[in-house]
């Protein structure tokens, strides 16, 4: 029996600098390395959003060290799973991807206890995510799609 191949996520906002790299750090946490994790941005800052490194520091996750990354077709094409948010239409889209629309507030400009929030919400949700891949990884055909999802 071959081995199913280890799930990709690919997580874009427009800076790469809070949101992404906050789901991005919580994937790699909660998946214990299960899952390959990118992250990038349709127009990456030059730095990390320092309150985004703060609230993750206060729960154990070091961002220090991280940069943004400009998006690229390949990322996408090479990721089995799209979360956006906030980047709209400026991301591309290719057939055969498990695309989500995470709807976060934007950390730039924002106080800690605002970031701490979205930190929380963003942990949810790729709480969910994990709990979904593990479920499609029983399933998965090596697009990571369910094979009864193709009809």
């Amino acid at each position: 029996m071959a081995a199913i191949p280890r799930a990709s996520v690919l997580f874009v906002c427009v800076h790469n600098a809070g949101r992404s790299q906050m789901a991005a750090a919580w994937l790699r946490y909660l998946s214990q390395g299960s899952v390959e994790v990118r992250s990038a941005g349709t127009l990456p800052a030059e730095h990390l959003n320092p309150q985004a490194v703060a609230a993750m520091s206060e729960v154990g996750i070091d961002l220090v060290g991280l940069t943004p990354r400009v998006l690229t077709p390949e990322m996408v094409k090479s990721s089995d799973y799209v979360i956006t948010m906030g980047c709209g239409d400026t991301c591309p889209v290719f057939p055969g991807k498990q695309y989500r629309d995470w709807a976060l507030q934007d950390p730039a400009g924002q106080g800690l206890d605002v970031v701490r929030r979205i930190r929380d919400e963003i942990k949810e949700r790729v709480e969910d995510l994990v709990a979904e891949i593990s479920r499609n990884g029983r399933d998965a055909d090596v697009t990571g799609h369910r094979a009864d999802d193709a009809a």
